[in-house]
């Protein structure tokens, strides 16, 4: 039987396959690329660190000491995309996307580590969008038409980022000392601390 096209690859990955491949102990590297405050809420155990900004400017030398079966693991998955994206660019191709982030993995019996609750980076920016736009709203009845423009410039931001799957507004809140975990990872820390991969795609 022939083989699909590689354009039509399956890259998205659902928590309850990931969880029966960690069970049977399946060679395989999970990446999760939220911030280190979100991780530190709660992640996948055995799961790496190495939030995307971090690996948007190391996307090279990642690529390299990831194995051929790679699980790229944040929220709601947007992030992860953009990570998938990022790698097969790379020249990292294949690796899968956790349908349902790691909240999903957890909702299906996944075995996860749990510590200091956090509101995760994307409840944050719909909080923050929100208030400003209801800000902008207000702002024109009560002070001036003009502080409407704040809402339809947010509107405007949100398309944008959907069309670009890219967000500045989650990247400057997770500049915020409330999103600073006790140790932020550092390429030492998140990159390098990964096993190296043989030729043959196990780690070593």
């Amino acid at each position: 039987m022939t083989p699909p096209p590689t354009t039509q690859a399956i890259t998205a990955l659902a928590p309850e396959t990931l969880r029966t491949w960690i069970h049977q102990h399946q060679d395989l590297m999970v990446i999760d690329v939220r911030s280190a405050a979100e991780f530190e809420a709660m992640h996948i155990r055995g799961s790496y660190n190495v939030p995307l900004p971090l690996l948007s400017e190391h996307t090279d030398e990642l690529a390299t000491r990831l194995g051929s079966r790679v699980v790229l693991v944040c929220q709601s998955g947007a992030r992860a995309e953009q990570a998938r994206q990022r790698l097969g660019k790379a020249g990292l191709e294949g690796a899968y996307v956790l349908t349902g982030g790691a909240p999903g993995f957890a909702a299906v019996g996944g075995d996860v580590v749990r510590g200091k609750n956090r509101w995760d980076l994307e409840r944050q920016v719909r909080l923050t969008a929100g208030s400003l736009v209801v800000l902008g709203l207000a702002g024109g009845k009560l002070i001036s038409p003009k502080v409407r423009l704040l809402a339809g410039a947010i509107g405007a931001g949100l398309t944008f980022s959907a069309a670009t799957n890219t967000c500045a507004m989650g990247k400057a809140l997770s500049a915020m000392p409330w999103n600073k975990a006790a140790k932020e990872p550092t390429r030492e820390s998140a990159i390098l601390q990964l096993p190296l991969v043989s030729p043959g795609g196990a780690a070593a």
